[in-house]
C-alpha cells in the first residue's frame, strides 16, 4: 500500500467551491483508500492498495497516470480545471524535514512550493540572488521550493509576485510549514 497526498491548487478561492466531504467521495469513486481531507485550502491524503502499473523489477504507481485520472475526475465533479501535485507520504516527510531555514523564526512564513514540472522550480529559483533578504529567503530542494517571508511583506514580495505568473498557475501549490505538518500528523507511518 501507498499513501499520497494531493495537493490541490485553486480551490475554495476565486469561486471554485468544493466541500471537503465532496472531495473526499471524489476519492473514494476512483478506488482509493483510507481518504482524509486536511484543512479547506485542498489537501487529500489517500492510500493505493495495488499498483497501477506493473515495472519489473518492482511493481511502482505511475504517477503522471495517476494524477491525470484524479484531475479529469476533479474537472468532472466540480467544473474547473482542476491541477494538482502528488507526493508520496514518504517523501513529504522528508521534504518537510528538510526544510533550511528557521521554521520559528518570528514574524515570519514558512512556506514549500510544490510542482509537477521541476523546471519550474529551478526557474523560479534562479530569482534567489534578486530578494531582499531581510524580507525574504528561497532555496531549492529536492523536488521542492523552500521559501521563507516576513509576514509584514507577504503577498507583496518580489518573489510572490514572481511565483503568481500565470505561467506557472497549472504547476505549482504552495503550502505553509504548518499545513504540511498536519498533513504528516494523520499519516500512519
Amino acid at each position: 500500500m501507498t499513501r499520497y497526498v494531493a495537493l490541490l491548487r485553486g480551490i475554495n478561492v476565486n469561486g471554485i467551491t468544493v466541500a471537503m466531504a465532496d472531495l473526499a467521495d471524489t476519492f473514494h469513486e476512483l478506488g482509493y483508500t483510507d481518504v482524509k481531507t486536511v484543512l479547506a485550502s485542498g489537501n487529500v491524503l489517500f492510500s493505493i492498495d495495488s499498483p497501477l502499473v506493473d515495472t519489473p523489477p518492482i511493481n511502482r504507481v505511475d504517477a503522471a497516470a495517476l494524477k491525470s485520472r484524479i484531475e479529469a475526475a476533479l474537472t468532472a465533479r466540480f467544473e474547473y480545471e482542476a491541477w494538482i501535485v502528488l507526493v508520496d507520504a514518504e517523501s513529504l516527510d522528508r521534504i518537510v524535514r528538510a526544510y533550511p531555514f528557521n521554521a520559528d523564526h518570528d514574524g515570519w512564513h514558512s512556506y514549500v512550493m510544490f510542482s509537477s514540472d521541476p523546471g519550474h522550480l529551478s526557474e523560479l529559483a534562479g530569482h534567489a540572488k534578486e530578494l531582499d533578504a531581510s524580507d525574504e529567503r528561497i532555496e531549492l530542494g529536492h523536488g521542492v521550493l523552500y521559501w521563507e517571508v516576513r509576514k509584514a511583506v507577504g503577498i507583496k514580495s518580489a518573489f510572490s509576485k514572481k511565483s503568481a505568473k500565470l505561467k506557472y498557475r497549472d504547476t505549482t501549490t504552495t503550502r505553509n510549514l504548518h499545513t504540511l505538518h498536519k498533513l504528516l500528523e494523520v499519516t500512519p507511518g
